[in-house]
């Protein structure tokens, strides 16, 4: 195949290029969307710290599926308010889950 005018191919497969990436990100977009998202409220047991948690939720709540341990704890932190990962006995925490 023998091109005869590269400026035209090369703005067609620019255009293709844009639309295959607003399609891409539009399902992705749309996707998350569906998902309703609720917050449970756990209490803090003995002997429990944030990593334990945030390790309990990875591993049993879809909210937090393919995510890293350390995603997990700052999103817990963030939503809770915590500036430290000190946590005490009996202390609310809400937890996002699906």
């Amino acid at each position: 195949m023998k091109i005869i005018n590269k400026a035209k191919f090369a703005r067609g497969i620019i255009i293709i290029t844009f639309i295959i990436s607003f399609i891409f990100i539009f399902s992705n977009s749309v996707a998350y969307s569906s998902v309703e998202v609720r917050l449970k409220e756990i209490y803090v047991g003995n002997g429990e710290t944030l990593w334990s948690i945030a390790r309990e939720e990875l591993n049993n709540n879809l909210y937090y599926s393919n995510k890293d341990v350390r995603e997990v704890i700052s999103n817990i932190k963030k939503i809770n308010n915590l500036s430290s990962s000190t946590l005490q006995i009996g202390q609310k925490l809400a937890i996002p889950t699906i």
